[in-house]
C-alpha cells in the first residue's frame, strides 16, 4: 500500500517520467523484499536494516554508484512516508551512501565523429539510413538525453528560429538552438517519412521502420552500430554523444553556465565534470607543442 501511494505521488504530483518512477518502484520493492526475509515492514525498519541491505548489494557486486542511487530512492520514499504520517522516523538519516569513484565522462573525438557524419557512404540512402543519420546528428548536435530524444515531436522543431523544444527531467522545458544543416536534415527526413505512408499518424519525430514511435533500445543499437567504427571505448551509448557535445562546446570556448543551460542540468556541479576533459586536452596539447614538455 505504501509503495503504491508513493508511486502515484511521483507520477501525478511530481510528474516524474515513467522511466524514473519505474526505477523508484524497483528499488523500493527490492528493499521491501529484503526486509520481508526478517519479517520487518517498511515503516518499522531501522538504519541497521538499511545498512545490511547496502552491504548485501555491495557484496553481490553492485557498483557503489548504483547502491547510492537506490539509497536516494529510499530517502525520497521515507520523506514521503513521514509527511503522510505513515512512518515515525527516517532510517536513512543515519546512513551514508558509499563513496563513488569520480570518473571522467567518455566522449568521442570530435574530428572522428565529424568524419563519420559527413561521409556519404556511411548511411544507407533509404528511409532507415536517413533516420539513423538524424538520430546521430540530433544527439551530437543538441546534447539531449535519450529520453528527451525519443519524445521529440515534429511540432517541437521551429524551422524558422532553428530551435528544438525539449521536455527534460521533471517536465522542465528548454529550447536548444541547432544549426541550419540539422534543420535541413530534419525537414528532409519528415518529407521522406511522409512518403512511407505509414498507417499510424504518430506525431513523434523519430519512428521505426514500421512507423511506430522510436524506443530507447533501437536508439542504443543505432548509436552502438555507428560508434563502433570510430571508437575503441567499451561504452558506446547515446550518452556518449551527449558528453561529446558538452566537451566540444567547452573546447571551443563556450561558457560553462551556458553549457549547463543547454544540457538542462539542475546545478553547475553536474556540468563542471567536463572541465576535467578540457584540462586533459590542454595538457596533451602542451606536451605535443611545448619545446620543454
Amino acid at each position: 500500500m505504501f509503495l503504491t501511494r508513493f508511486i502515484s505521488y511521483l507520477q501525478y504530483e511530481k510528474r516524474f517520467s515513467p522511466h524514473t518512477f519505474g526505477a523508484y518502484r524497483e528499488d523500493i520493492q527490492q528493499y521491501s523484499d529484503f526486509l520481508s526475509q526478517s519479517e520487518i515492514n517498511l515503516a518499522d525498519a531501522t538504519h541497521f536494516h538499511v545498512r545490511s541491505w547496502m552491504v548485501e548489494l555491495l557484496d553481490n557486486g553492485m557498483s557503489p554508484k548504483s547502491v547510492a542511487r537506490k539509497l536516494s530512492s529510499l530517502r525520497s520514499f521515507y520523506k514521503f512516508l513521514l509527511r503522510e504520517g505513515l512512518a515515525s522516523h527516517n532510517p536513512l538519516m543515519q546512513v551514508k551512501a558509499p563513496k563513488i569513484p569520480r570518473k571522467l565522462p567518455v566522449f568521442v573525438e570530435e574530428e572522428k565523429l565529424n568524419l563519420l557524419l559527413d561521409d556519404p557512404g556511411v548511411f544507407a540512402g533509404d528511409f532507415t539510413g536517413l533516420r539513423d543519420k538524424l538520430v546521430m546528428e540530433m544527439l551530437f548536435g543538441t546534447g539531449m538525453r535519450l529520453a528527451e530524444l525519443v519524445s521529440v515531436r515534429e511540432g517541437s522543431v521551429d524551422f524558422h528560429a532553428e530551435t528544438i523544444k525539449v521536455l527534460g527531467k521533471r517536465n522542465k522545458e528548454r529550447i536548444i538552438p541547432v544549426d541550419k544543416s540539422l534543420v535541413n536534415l530534419i525537414s528532409l527526413y519528415i518529407s521522406e517519412k511522409k512518403k512511407q505512408q505509414f498507417n499510424n499518424n504518430s506525431l513523434t519525430l523519430l519512428v521505426t521502420n514500421k512507423g511506430l514511435d522510436i524506443y530507447p533500445g533501437l536508439v542504443y543499437r543505432i548509436v552502438k552500430k555507428y560508434l563502433s567504427s570510430i571508437s575503441t571505448h567499451q561504452k558506446k551509448s547515446p550518452h556518449v554523444l551527449r558528453h561529446t557535445y558538452a566537451t566540444s562546446l567547452l573546447n571551443h570556448g563556450a561558457d560553462i553556465n551556458a553549457i549547463k543551460e543547454l544540457l538542462g542540468h539542475a546545478s553547475l556541479a553536474a556540468t563542471e565534470i567536463y572541465t576535467h576533459n578540457s584540462v586533459d586536452r590542454l595538457k596533451l596539447i602542451y606536451k605535443q607543442a611545448h619545446p620543454k614538455a
